[in-house]
Formats: C-alpha cells, structure tokens, sequence
C-alpha cells in the first residue's frame, strides 16, 4: 500500500464512522469498481433513478451506462436532447423518484454533506421524497469542518462547475468565487445535511479516489 492510498482510506474512513454517528447510513471503497457495483445493487429494473447532474457519477463511473443497462428508467436531467421544458419535468420526477444518485460538494470530518445549487432540485432531492438517496462521494471532497467545507465550495466545486457550464462568471476568471450578483450566477442555494433527514433513506459512499468536482 502506497501512502497516498493509506491516507485516502484513513481519512474516508474516518469520514464515514462520522457520517454513521450523525445516523447517516455509509459506507467506504478504496475505488471506484467497488463503490460502483455496490451502487448498482440498488438498482432494479423498472425502478425510476434519478441522476443529480453530479460529474463524480457520470464522467468518474459511468453509472449512467450501466444502471440503463439494468433496464431502469433514467431521468437526468442534463440530457442535452431534453427542451427546457421537459428538463424541469425531469427535475419535477426526480423529487420522487425511486432512487436518487446524485454526489455532493463537500463531506466533513465530523459527518455533515454540504452542498451548493443553482436551482435547489438536487438538495431537495436529497433531503427529501425519493425511496432512497445515494450521495457519492470521493476523498478530495472531504474537509476538516463546515468552514473548511465551505471554502472548498467558493475556491473549487463553483469554478469549476461554472466553467464547465460556459458561464460568463467572474469566478471562470479567477478561479474563485467574487460572490457575484450576476444573472447567471449558479451558486443559490446552500445546504448542510448536520444528521440523517428523518424521513429520508440515505447511503453515503466514500471512494478513495479523487472524483469529480
């Protein structure tokens, strides 16, 4: 074992006995293969899976690929065939659909999920209505508190998302966030998950890679 992957699975470990004290369900894989098949374990055919436009699940793991391939039914709404209209009804079906996969911008230390929306349909969704949430999520999100968390939104997770966007922000200028008051600004809507939503079945899966934004 390298000391880069010692590090990994002592910190992801350490992230998930947190997250299993906070009453959240969680679990750590040192890759991606094995987070991957046990995702797809919640995933029956016929079952409606909801995918939060997370680049951790699509460009990282392919799991959109592979849960079609088990005869679900997908509903992502970052289909760039969908109109605008029928993207907000997916973003609608996705409120309660059977599972929802999605990532999240940040993990702490100390077991919290925080996380940055543009429209506020991914938190929703994580918080509450699908039967069941998977939030995915790799090492390099993990943060030493919510401080720390939201700092690695302002100078990571938002840039970066803007520039994949194409958005004419100032942070795909600089690198990082100038709390703009721009129309397009994507960054609206912030969320701490302190304990497991009551009402909501949530597994948390922690992957000893680097993963997405």
């Amino acid at each position: 074992m390298t000391v880069h992957q010692w590090h990994r699975d002592t910190i992801g470990q350490k992230a998930v006995q947190a997250l299993i004290k906070n009453q959240f369900d969680a679990v750590y894989f040192p890759s991606k293969e094995e987070a991957g098949e046990y995702i797809l374990k919640f995933i029956s055919p016929g079952a409606q899976v909801g995918f939060g436009g997370s680049m951790t699940l699509t460009e990282g793991m392919g799991l959109v690929e592979k849960t079609k391939a088990k005869g679900a039914e997908l509903l992502v709404h970052g289909d760039p065939q969908l109109s605008a209209e029928e993207k907000l009804e997916v973003m609608r079906q996705q409120q309660i659909c059977d599972v929802f996969l999605t990532s999240t911008n940040a993990v702490t230390l100390d077991g919290c999920l925080v996380n940055i929306d543009g429209n506020g349909n991914r938190v929703a969704a994580m918080t509450f209505g699908p039967k069941k949430v998977v939030v995915v999520a790799g090492v390099n999100k993990i943060c030493k508190d919510i401080e720390a968390a939201f700092g690695r939104l302002q100078s990571i997770a938002a840039p970066k998302n803007n520039k994949r966007l194409n958005l004419e922000n100032p942070c795909t200028i600089t690198g990082s966030c100038a709390n703009c008051q721009n129309a397009s600004r994507i960054c609206r809507i912030y969320s701490v998950l302190k304990k497991k939503p009551s009402l909501t079945d949530i597994t948390v899966v922690i992957i000893g890679e680097e993963l997405g934004y």
